[in-house]
């Protein structure tokens, strides 16, 4: 029997919702996992570091492991009304963050690159500092002060209202409006000498766990819970139905073109390096 693979994905409800199944030996003919829980700016660093045979990361990381990993078709997060927004103090219509300070999760993130094509539209003179915060303190720290502005992820999407705090700019918005594509968040890689087989045996168990949750969307619920953080269930449903979407079973064309239309964006904003032609391509 061969030894499980070694896979690192976030706690977050929609990754435990993908993989409840196979990772609990449900999905027929799927190798076994060994799952390491960690936030995706740790499993960003694992994949440049070569850990791990399979990860969850970031879009935004891809030009820097595509050489070592292949992106999957399947697992991630893209979708449409999802995207990270900027959050202030102050009312929506109100400052411009010229000069301002910016807290950001991370800035080998989607939501950091998507951040900065939006500034470099809407921001004459651009922002001032950005500085990195733990995702989890960065609403506080605008509520409090300590940043004019933050760029939040995920459920804060719902949540933010708790904290007194307004949504300057919406990033998904900007995006879609400007290329009409969904909104790349989250990629499935997988290491490419695990060979042409194997990888799409697991792109196929991906999508078959993705299915299975969908099915049955009890099953998962208790995984999903046990490590959503204390996180409302009401809002925990939300967050699913947000990030679980068409584009998790089958990335396609539109999925495709967004990946490829961010990174080659940002490349051109000499935000990331410059993708190979085929860098995306699957076996």
């Amino acid at each position: 029997m061969s030894e499980p693979l070694k896979i690192a994905y976030s706690p977050c409800p929609n990754d435990t919702f993908v993989f409840d199944a196979w990772a609990h030996g449900r999905v027929p003919g799927a190798p076994a996992l060994d799952v390491t829980f960690a936030d995706i700016d740790v499993t960003n660093g694992m994949a440049e570091r070569g850990e791990f045979d399979v990860l969850k990361v970031s879009y935004a990381v891809l030009p820097w492991v595509l050489d070592e990993y292949a992106l999957l078709p399947c697992g991630g997060a893209l979708g449409r009304g999802c995207g990270p927004l900027v959050l202030t103090r102050e009312p929506g219509d109100g400052p411009s963050l010229a000069g301002k300070t910016v807290a950001v999760p991370s800035e080998r993130s989607t939501a950091y690159l998507l951040f900065r094509l939006w500034a470099a539209a809407e921001v004459p003179g651009g922002v001032g500092q950005v500085v990195v915060l733990p995702f989890d303190e960065i609403m506080p720290a605008v509520r409090d002060g300590k940043v004019d502005a933050g760029l939040v992820i995920h459920e804060a999407r719902f949540t933010y209202g708790q904290y007194g705090l307004t949504c300057l700019a919406d990033m998904g918005e900007h995006w879609e409006h400007t290329t009409g594509l969904p909104i790349p968040l989250g990629a499935i890689i997988a290491k490419r000498s695990l060979g042409a087989e194997r990888l799409r045996g697991l792109a196929e168990a991906a999508r078959t766990s993705v299915r299975m949750a969908w099915d049955d969307p009890e099953a998962s619920r208790p995984y999903v819970l046990e490590h959503a953080q204390e996180m409302d269930p009401k809002v925990t449903d939300q967050h699913i139905g947000l990030y679980v979407n068409e584009f998790t079973a089958d990335l396609g064309e539109d999925g495709y073109a967004a990946v490829r239309g961010l990174l080659t964006r940002a490349a051109a904003e000499g935000l990331v390096p410059p993708l190979g032609p085929d860098a995306l391509a699957f076996v």
